[in-house]
């Protein structure tokens, strides 16, 4: 049995210490929010938080993350809406949507490091893979939750 804190709550499942955080998240404690994408660490889809840094969940082993904190979409904010995530919707930043969680993910943990990132800084954090090509939405969202004030909606 390996123990997991995820969201706050200890869990213990029984898995293989080698199987990839991503599984267990997805498969045994039926948290959905963090995608598969590429499986070799590349798009970021199943980005989470470990100790409060970004991680792709596809490559973090059930082991390597016993004992350390997780923290997944569904965790991101209990009471509502994390202010990333009121940004992403104000500015229209999703179209299919798949890879957000994991950008959202990311986002969070960049400006829990840095509250008023650069242009530079942005593009240095979010080497998540969109598709859709939504970076500019992405660079906006971002640079409004990080505004000292309340989100300003995006100009028509």
């Amino acid at each position: 049995m390996i123990k997991l804190t995820v969201n706050g709550r200890v869990h213990s499942v029984d898995v293989e210490p080698e199987m990839p955080l991503l599984w267990v998240l997805r498969d045994h404690l039926k948290l959905a929010g963090t995608k598969y994408g590429c499986g070799i660490s590349q798009c970021g889809a199943c980005t989470v938080h470990l100790d409060g840094e970004p991680v792709r969940a596809c490559i973090v082993t059930a082991g390597q993350a016993a004992g350390k904190k997780v923290v997944t979409i569904e965790g991101l904010s209990p009471r509502g809406l994390h202010k990333v995530q009121k940004a992403w919707i104000e500015h229209e930043v999703p179209q299919c949507g798949y890879c957000q969680t994991g950008m959202i993910m990311s986002a969070v943990a960049l400006l829990e490091k840095k509250p008023r990132p650069t242009d530079a800084d942005i593009d240095d954090a979010m080497t998540n893979l969109c598709r859709c090509g939504t970076y500019a939405r992405v660079r906006k969202a971002i640079h409004a939750a990080a505004a000292p004030t309340a989100i300003v909606k995006p100009k028509a």
